[in-house]
């Protein structure tokens, strides 16, 4: 990924800003608009950029009311009817992939939440397609022609999402190591496929399926039943009933690529839903990140 790439991808993430935000947005040095992750508004405090040493705020500016009303009607393209059931979990995907994250005052019925009044923070991430930054692993986790279910663990924000996303692609279009794959891809928060109005923003590869804004343990069942995957791809795995749908996937002999928190296997294993995907025996292979930026290294164990 080129720095000219990712500072683009920051000039159209600033499109979603009021005018006045937006220029003091733009006007920031090319380096920090190709490391920025989040553009992140506060009501009465000032316009952030999310960079990896840290949260910097941009002098001279002040987030009000009338700006987050602005940025949502961007990112809904003036329909926010169309987002609703989206914004009831948080959260907005904007066309170009740009995920805005929603927090404000939320609206309980039934142990539901029914939506959100009175937004008082929103983040814009910054997504980037980082092509290739799955491959050197690849080898590791290919065996017989074959793709391993395979485990991706780091630290939040450590580049789980980039590295999934990635090898989807990979698997997906096929290489010397292995023919293309069906590919069946749980984006149940719009982060690896970032679905626009049923097109995906960012590439996931040409034989790829995904099941946008469902939960794991739904779309799990579902995508067996109705698109005969080879592999099926999950984004953060974090609750018990994630768990369950991993298990019950590999006993339909598919693979699977899902990802989690931890800085290592020891780490892991001291979690619940770790220790539980670890021992339900599914995974081949766990890929560690570390680092931040563009001094991540990823290494790859076998899983016993």
């Amino acid at each position: 990924m080129t720095e000219e790439y990712a500072a683009a991808r920051y000039d159209e993430a600033c499109a979603l800003l009021p005018m006045r935000l937006r220029a003091a947005a733009l006007a920031v040095d090319r380096r920090r608009k190709a490391e920025a992750e989040e553009l992140r508004l506060r009501v009465e405090r000032p316009l952030q950029l999310t960079l990896p040493e840290g949260e910097e705020a941009l002098a001279g500016t002040r987030v009000i009311r009338s700006d987050m009303e602005q940025v949502l009607d961007r990112a809904t393209e003036f329909s926010r009817y169309a987002a609703a059931e989206t914004m009831r979990h948080g959260y907005i995907t904007a066309e170009g992939g740009f995920r805005v994250g929603i927090c404000g005052t939320a609206l309980p019925q039934a142990e539901k939440n029914e939506g959100l009044r009175d937004v008082s923070s929103l983040a814009i991430r910054i997504p980037r397609v980082r092509e290739g930054v799955a491959r050197p692993s690849l080898p590791d986790l290919v065996e017989g022609g074959s793709p391993l279910s395979t485990l991706i663990l780091s630290p939040p924000g450590g580049g789980k999402t980039t590295f999934l996303r990635d090898l989807v692609r990979l698997v997906s279009r096929g290489s010397r190591l292995a023919p293309p794959c069906r590919v069946s891809l749980v984006d149940e928060r719009g982060e690896l496929a970032a679905v626009h109005r049923g097109r995906p923003q960012l590439d996931v590869g040409d034989h790829t399926d995904v099941m946008d804004a469902c939960p794991k343990a739904l779309a799990v069942p579902m995508l067996l039943r109705s698109m005969n995957p080879q592999v099926i791809a999950l984004d953060e795995v974090a609750l018990p009933a994630d768990v369950d749908a991993v298990c019950t996937a590999a006993g339909c002999g598919v693979a699977l690529f899902a990802t989690i928190h931890a800085s290592s296997l020891q780490d892991l294993q001291g979690r619940r839903v770790g220790r539980a995907l670890l021992e339900c025996g599914v995974f081949r292979r766990a890929v560690l990140i570390r680092g931040r930026g563009g001094s991540r290294t990823a290494r790859v164990e076998r899983l016993p």
